[in-house]
């Protein structure tokens, strides 16, 4: 080895020995704990008002909620979702009278595996209840069918890092820890539930945490092979409970089944359905989260064979600690055989800058275009339309 190349793999040693925490970090899809659960529920509030110059004070109100609750095991994952909107407006003219619009859908979904532990093959059920503001009946459905794959929420993962990235900026932990130690703090993370329960809400998070520095004391990473001392302690407790870090999914799953809706807004009822559903969420890194999910709905009958395709794509992307950049595109098309329907297809993209003022408060700037096609000219909803909307997000769970 001549003088060059001896020089050129010296400085590359001493780069790669130098950082080793390049390469230490594991990926957030490192995470396989088919166990978990995880709760979101979150409302999004707007309110717009105008004066002066017009007849009469003006104003926009609206309001949305969503919520989600996944428990997983390693034989069933049980769902628990719903959201609704709804909106409450007045015109500038003499006469302009307050209009209000709401409707919101419910849902419970179970998936019961063949084999407890894998990623093959499950049946499910499913029952889905909605309302309309002026409709005459709920909506009300029951599916039934099988399916194949399994998404795995990997939470507890990104949180793992996170705290463990705090410990070693500040220099508590004197090496890199194995991937079995970011994965046996996830774990503990993974079973806040279950301190909880076991402590109660106002003492539990002292014995949660203190498991957490027990498992990175097991590593032997800990400076001074003691205890992680009350700075550290500190830390981690502001990382994981005032920092709020976004639900993070990995895996994908395809659905098919058959059902009947019971009840239908228009007020028939009886009609058999057919389903089809699929997901693919992946964290393309430990900060950005790609997500799909696609179902089809069919109602079978003799007078009107029609169907429902809706499509979320959404890509969150953690800026900060206290900062996510969300972007989704959604896209709904619905079609009928009764004459004088025409079909509709939905496309909405959006972008969302949202800043956590606290771990449950939130402020949102939200830009959209929302495309409208219904095969109806001069109409009103010709033209893409475009908004820019502040508001305040609030997180119950």
């Amino acid at each position: 080895m001549n003088k060059r190349n001896r020089l050129s793999f010296a400085i590359i040693m001493a780069f790669v020995g130098s950082t080793p925490s390049v390469f230490a970090e594991p990926l957030i899809t490192d995470y396989q704990e088919a166990t978990s659960a995880y709760e979101d529920a979150y409302v999004t509030g707007s309110f717009n008002l105008n004066d002066g110059n017009q007849e009469q004070a003006s104003f926009d109100l609206d309001l949305e909620i969503n919520y989600e609750k996944v428990i997983s095991s390693p034989n069933r994952n049980i769902k628990f979702d719903a959201a609704g909107t709804g909106s409450r407006t007045r015109g500038p003219n003499d006469g302009d009278e307050t209009q209000s619009s709401y409707q919101a859908l419910s849902g419970v979904t179970m998936d019961k595996y063949f084999q407890p532990n894998t990623k093959a093959g499950f049946w499910y059920g499913k029952a889905e209840l909605g309302g309309k503001k002026g409709q005459e009946d709920p909506f009300f459905k029951i599916t039934g069918g099988v399916g194949y794959g399994r998404v795995i929420n990997v939470t507890p993962m990104a949180r793992s890092i996170r705290v463990i990235q705090e410990l070693r900026k500040r220099r508590v932990l004197t090496s890199d820890p194995s991937n079995s130690t970011y994965q046996d703090v996830a774990k503990v993370i993974n079973q806040e539930g279950q301190y909880r329960s076991q402590y109660g809400a106002a003492e539990y998070e002292q014995y949660w945490i203190e498991a957490i520095e027990n498992a990175l004391k097991a590593s032997g990473t800990i400076a001074g092979g003691g205890d992680l001392g009350a700075r550290a302690i500190l830390k981690s407790y502001d990382v994981l409970v005032n920092e709020r870090i976004s639900t993070r999914k990995n895996g994908w799953l395809v659905r098919g089944g058959i059902g009947a809706v019971i009840s239908n807004y228009d007020g028939s009822d009886g009609k058999p359905a057919v389903e089809l559903g699929a997901e693919y969420h992946r964290p393309l890194s430990n900060q950005t989260q790609l997500s799909n999910e696609a179902i089809v709905t069919a109602t079978v009958d003799n007078d009107d064979n029609s169907y429902n395709f809706n499509n979320v794509l959404s890509l969150t992307h953690e800026v900060s600690n206290r900062i996510d950049w969300e972007n989704s595109w959604t896209l709904n098309h619905n079609e009928s055989d009764i004459a004088g329907i025409e079909d509709v297809t939905n496309n909405t993209i959006s972008s969302t800058y949202r800043y956590y003022l606290t771990n449950q408060l939130a402020f949102n700037v939200t830009g959209k275009l929302t495309d409208l096609e219904d095969n109806i000219d001069n109409n009103g909803n010709d033209i893409v339309d475009k908004s820019l909307n502040m508001g305040i997000t609030y997180r119950l769970k």
